[in-house]
């Protein structure tokens, strides 16, 4: 069996893929931060209908209800460094002087 290495665009893709597409070349800021969002809020949907058809018996499969979770988590931790850094980069903007 042939193990590639994980590279940045693997990951970026992968990512991307979990919690919906990648923003294109047109959408404004605004707009790729609102969808971004609504995916975020989409996958952490999900995992919580996962959670309750593993709890209700619908499902079976504890693996991918905890794969389902750990997206909507790391999903989550992604959205909130984004809003971290944007936040740093306010700040910055707004010390300036002009």
């Amino acid at each position: 069996m042939d193990i590639q290495p994980i590279g940045y665009e693997a990951i970026s893709q992968q990512m991307w893929a979990s919690v919906g597409q990648a923003p294109t070349a047109d959408s404004t800021f605004s707009q790729t931060l609102r969808q971004s969002i609504q995916r975020v809020d989409q996958t952490q949907q999900q995992a919580g209908l996962a959670i309750v058809d593993l709890v209700t018996g619908r499902q079976q499969n504890l693996h991918q209800t905890m794969i389902s979770m750990e997206q909507a988590d790391l999903a989550f931790q992604t959205m909130m460094q984004i809003r971290n850094k944007i936040i740093v980069a306010y700040e910055e903007i707004f010390r300036m002087q002009l």
